[in-house]
């Protein structure tokens, strides 16, 4: 009789984890400039995880302008991991920085920080990326693709390059928002795209569902500082954007010119 009670109390118990399907969200941590909150990349990638099997929240150390060293100097990003631990830490430089602008200097400190960031990460139990940023001309492109790769080599981190493959699909599918208005800031699809290739190289391989985010869709102008703030937190200015949609269709269609680009 014993037995049986053991054999119906173990039974039951399996089938209660069984059922409980539910689990914390990971979090993620976005470090850079206006090439991550333009569009709100962090909540768009946040949607588009959690739409694909992969539930997940993101916050943000953004600010216009900003360069990665500057994070190195005000400690934000260490003390934001010590206080809100993150399985993910993405950084994306400024684009002049590793292209040496203004001077060779700006790529040496640029390596330093990134190098020290994913330190950081690494030693609070991150995986820590660098997302690409882009050059339109080929070989502005390519040099800053090389450069990126380097400073990741480096680190010791992965690279998640953009600017070669926002070449070719731009190319491709002109018609698409790939661009703010302008012409320098991602659009929605440039967006979408850095979104889809952090999420290939997180789990390697492409998104198949559309989602919509419901969150600031910031611009250019976004009244946004270097402070820690949940992707989804209201924004400072009233006038911004709070929704938008990637349908299957947009997501499918990226998909298909990403599958002859390389990861």
């Amino acid at each position: 009789m014993h037995r049986w009670i053991c054999l119906f109390a173990l039974l039951f118990t399996f089938n209660a984890c069984a059922g409980d399907t539910s689990r914390q969200p990971a979090r993620a941590l976005f470090v850079g400039n206006s090439l991550i909150y333009v569009g709100n990349l962090p909540a768009t990638y946040a949607a588009l995880s959690t739409a694909n099997g992969h539930p997940l929240h993101s916050q943000m150390i953004v600010k216009g302008g900003a360069l990665l060293h500057q994070r190195v100097a005000d400690g934000s990003v260490q003390r934001a991991l010590s206080e809100h631990p993150s399985e993910l830490l993405i950084l994306q430089e400024q684009g002049g920085a590793l292209l040496c602008w203004p001077d060779e200097s700006a790529c040496t400190t640029s390596q330093a920080a990134i190098k020290t960031l994913a330190k950081a990460g690494s030693d609070a139990g991150a995986r820590v990326l660098l997302l690409g940023s882009y050059q339109s001309h080929a070989a502005a492109s390519g040099r800053l693709i090389a450069k990126e790769a380097a400073a990741t080599e480096q680190a010791g981190i992965p690279y998640v390059a953009i600017s070669e493959a926002l070449r070719t699909v731009s190319a491709t599918a002109p018609d698409l928002p790939w661009y703010d208005a302008d012409r320098m800031h991602p659009g929605p699809a440039l967006t979408l795209l850095d979104a889809i290739q952090l999420y290939r190289a997180i789990h390697g391989r492409l998104p198949e569902h559309g989602f919509s985010v419901a969150a600031p869709i910031y611009l250019p102008k976004s009244g946004l500082d270097a402070d820690l703030r949940d992707a989804n937190a209201a924004a400072p200015l009233a006038d911004t954007p709070t929704h938008i949609n990637y349908s299957d269709a947009m997501i499918q269609r990226i998909n298909a010119m990403l599958r002859t680009t390389p990861p």
